[in-house]
């Protein structure tokens, strides 16, 4: 079907079956939060990056398609103002210690910058629930001993963040753990 309309999908949401194949691809990694998506609790979600409302020729198009937690896919819906985690450089999004708050990073211009709080504020990704999560993360290393290649797993951005802000082995006392 090269350019579907929506009635032609409603119902034949195929998409839905490469779910197996996305979390595969990205390690059942949110494209949005960096966050690992737990197989069983986890809800997660094809996201079309395009929205298939406004690009019905790209429903069903893999490059369009982003493995996503089911709550950030409905906060982002079919706005447009979100950044697409494939394409950003390093440095666009960072990470404040201990807030653990997300920001813009520091070498950004100003249009950059307020792409990127669009894309915070859109997402929530600074909500009490994922500053929650981060910390739990961070203590599943710090407090419990999971190895840092745990966080690298499950948390990609926090770990990168810790070493980008060579923090790995001084967070425990900057989060007072």
């Amino acid at each position: 079907m090269p350019h579907p309309k929506e009635k032609d999908w409603k119902g034949h949401e195929y998409w839905q079956d490469i779910q197996p194949e996305l979390r595969t691809a990205y390690s059942a990694i949110c494209a949005y939060s960096c966050h690992w998506i737990p197989a069983i609790t986890g809800f997660n979600t094809v996201e079309h990056f395009k929205p298939k409302s406004k690009y019905p020729h790209l429903a069903y198009d893999w490059s369009n398609y982003r493995l996503v937690c089911g709550k950030l896919n409905g906060r982002k819906g079919d706005h447009e103002d979100v950044l697409d985690p494939f394409t950003l450089p390093d440095g666009w999004f960072v990470i404040d210690f201990p807030s653990l708050m997300v920001f813009p990073g520091s070498q950004l211009s100003p249009e950059q910058a307020e792409q990127v709080i669009k894309t915070i504020n859109r997402l929530k990704l600074n909500d009490e629930d994922f500053l929650q999560e981060r910390a739990e993360y961070l203590q599943d290393h710090y407090v419990r001993n999971y190895p840092f290649s745990y966080l690298e797993r499950k948390a990609p951005f926090l770990a990168k963040e810790l070493k980008r802000q060579d923090l790995v082995e001084r967070i425990k006392e900057i989060m007072n753990f």
